[in-house]
């Protein structure tokens, strides 16, 4: 009996033992997925650029590959908090820009400069098009000093292949502030698709845009 007492224990024992080993396996690969989220979202860098209204460049870079996240906002000016009317009014001293969250080894700040001078016009002094103020300049809020770097590389390229007839006026300046702008404001041309200044003004930018970069369009893109 005691023989039996004795094997019964230790079978016991033994599955006790797998099954708390296979917990902590359990957690610890759940603690490495984790990780390696955690690790994914550090490679990503962020890019400020004012270009007209943030309409028409937020829906172009939402179609790039290796952006994850662009929002419209504020930046470049004093109020703090600005709203739209605020902004409007050309006295807050913002832009209208677009925030970009990247991955730089599918594309690089250089690429997204490249897309950027190809797709608003740059020699126009706080203008694009019927849109005049100060919060329609041309503008790239950098980060670091290797972001202000190849910006001046890529306005001197750019200047030297003669895309555009007359200077380049686009504000280079470091970035100092940055607002998020009203939820509306948000992926707005995939939303008011039945907007005249969508299919009008923005429409066409877009249309241009995929038949000059195709090539750094996310797959899921119809071209």
């Amino acid at each position: 009996m005691f023989k039996y007492i004795v094997i019964f224990s230790l079978l016991t024992a033994a599955i006790l033992g797998c099954s708390l080993k296979q917990g902590f396996q359990t957690v610890k690969t759940s603690s490495n997925s984790d990780n390696d989220k955690m690790t994914d979202t550090m490679k990503l860098e962020t890019a400020v650029l004012a270009g007209g209204c943030f309409w028409c460049i937020e829906t172009i870079f939402q179609d790039l590959k290796g952006v994850e996240k662009v929002e419209s906002g504020y930046s470049g000016g004093t109020t703090k908090f600005p709203t739209y009317q605020e902004v409007c009014t050309g006295t807050t001293g913002h832009a209208e820009v677009i925030r970009l969250e990247f991955d730089p080894s599918v594309i690089t700040y250089e690429q997204l400069l490249t897309v950027f001078f190809h797709v608003h016009d740059p020699t126009t002094l706080n203008r694009q098009g019927a849109d005049a103020g100060t919060q329609y300049r041309s503008a790239i809020f950098y980060a670091n000093d290797q972001q202000k770097k190849t910006a001046e590389k890529v306005i001197a390229d750019i200047t030297a292949s003669k895309l555009w007839d007359d200077p380049i006026v686009t504000e280079v300046t470091v970035l100092k502030d940055y607002y998020k702008a009203e939820d509306y404001h948000q992926d707005y041309f995939n939303n008011n698709p039945g907007n005249s200044y969508c299919s009008i003004v923005i429409a066409p930018k877009v249309k241009k845009f995929y038949k000059e970069f195709g090539y750094l369009l996310k797959e899921n893109v119809e071209k």
